[in-house]
């Protein structure tokens, strides 16, 4: 039996909930154990100093930009080659992939770019801090020029995930975490043979790990994908190609680059109460990052399978998926803000909080826990949007909620209540609003496309 034969009865005859266990499980893993070295990192350059961490929150929304990018190249093609693939279209699947490696070489150089002449402009305008702005600038220096890392690694795994090899995606992913959880401390502090590098360790440790996860995830799909053989003329741009990927990934590009820009404006509103609040935000930008990371996984596994049986005009199968993708996410969420109201105090202490540090975090960790499962079931509903060709719906949620709503909201509560403490549940109620609006769209989608109030 041929390998797309063997794809084609997993995707279409595999039992929903074993099926997209499969496909998800892995994928959750691989980004829990993700999220863990990003919080870690920020755990360790808060030893270096309040001020290390400040810079560090400060450089997280022009890293979102990038990462916008690279996930929204990598969702693109996720949703690309297992349609195409669906639709016994292959040449079409290994031009997807290669246009995707050919664009991602011809960013990341013009990040080196951006990285040599604008980050220490970029500080400047955040802060007048000159120990913060130093710091910043050695670290989001070094994060832009090796965001080829980042932009590869991302690409490589979706094409392992697109094509069902989810397993082998999670080990690409957890090897290049494990990487930098390992050398984080020991390029910052100098341990062993190291030298101290300080904030510039963490940097070069990050850029690391994301090269050691891309450069497995590539000689995975060399040695085990046989759904993907890109040949040379593949690399070559193909304009149908690119609007392909982009209608897809686009709207993931925007969620994620509204999220740096709503940082950026975050973070002045913070500025005005104090610097303290604007790492204790940072903290929770990372949190909030570490406890969506297994819904990533799951959108991860769910999109191949939306995206081929919508192509194949499986209704049953589209709505068993959604249905059994929210009850389970919306379990752990529910779970997961339960456990982490009991412990804000010692989330705290992973970041060597000071005592003003504390008093500013508990009230803004208590308020912001509650926005989680709003945000986590806006994520599952705007993914299967995407998934299934209503990325329109997609977008025009994700910039009210990455934007317009949580933006207009501190900005309302703060000049209204002049009250720091006021100002963080502005975030849960962004999230709620956010919420009522993605239900209403994607039942209005699930109805057009009679999968729900009709068709089979």
């Amino acid at each position: 039996m041929s390998n797309d034969n063997t794809k084609s009865n997993k995707l279409e005859t595999m039992p929903v909930g074993k099926l997209l266990a499969s496909m998800s499980i892995p994928m959750m893993i691989s980004f829990f154990i993700q999220a863990m070295y990003n919080i870690v990192d920020s755990i360790f350059v808060a030893r270096i100093s309040e001020d290390a961490l400040t810079a560090v929150s400060l450089a997280m929304p022009m890293q979102q930009i990038a990462h916008a990018i690279a996930i929204g190249i990598g969702v693109g093609i996720n949703a690309t080659i297992p349609k195409n693939l669906g639709m016994k279209r292959r040449d079409r699947a290994n031009k997807a992939a290669g246009n995707a490696i050919t664009m991602d070489f011809i960013l990341w150089c013009i990040f080196i770019v951006l990285a040599i002449t604008l980050v220490p402009t970029i500080y400047r305008l955040q802060i007048s801090d000159k120990t913060v702005i130093n710091y910043g600038i050695i670290y989001l220096t070094i994060c832009w020029c090796g965001i080829g890392g980042e932009f590869f690694g991302q690409i490589f795994e979706k094409m392992l995930v697109a094509s069902g090899h989810s397993l082998y995606a999670m080990l690409s992913q957890a090897s290049g975490a494990i990487f930098n959880i390992v050398f984080d401390p020991i390029l910052i502090f100098g341990l062993g043979p190291f030298p101290k590098m300080g904030i510039a360790g963490a940097a070069i440790a990050t850029i690391s790990g994301q090269f050691v996860g891309g450069i497995i995830a590539c000689i995975l799909n060399i040695t085990c994908n046989k759904d993907i053989n890109i040949g040379l003329s593949d690399l070559k741009l193909e304009m149908e190609t690119v609007r392909e990927i982009f209608a897809v990934g686009i709207p993931s590009m925007i969620t994620i680059g509204l999220m740096s820009i709503t940082t950026f404006l975050a973070n002045q509103i913070f500025r005005t109460y104090s610097k303290t609040a604007i790492a204790v935000y940072g903290i929770w930008i990372k949190l909030q990052n570490f406890c969506y990371m297994p819904l990533f996984g799951m959108n991860n596994g769910m999109v191949p399978i939306l995206s081929y049986n919508h192509a194949r005009n499986n209704k049953d199968r589209v709505r068993k998926t959604m249905c059994l993708a929210i009850t389970v996410s919306l379990a752990y969420m529910i779970i997961l803000v339960s456990v982490l109201e009991m412990v804000p105090e010692y989330i705290l202490i992973l970041f060597d909080a000071s005592s003003n540090m504390m008093d500013i975090g508990m009230i803004a960790v208590r308020a912001c826990v509650l926005s989680i499962p709003f945000g986590g079931i806006c994520i599952i509903l705007t993914t299967s949007m995407q998934a299934m060709d209503h990325s329109r719906y997609t977008l025009l949620i994700n910039i009210f909620r990455q934007l317009i709503i949580i933006v207009g909201l501190l900005f309302l509560i703060s000049i209204i209540t002049h009250n720091l403490k006021a100002v963080w549940f502005a975030i849960p109620l962004s999230e709620f609003i956010s919420c009522g609006m993605a239900i209403g769209l994607e039942n209005k989608m699930m109805r057009d496309m009679e999968i729900i109030g009709g068709g089979n």
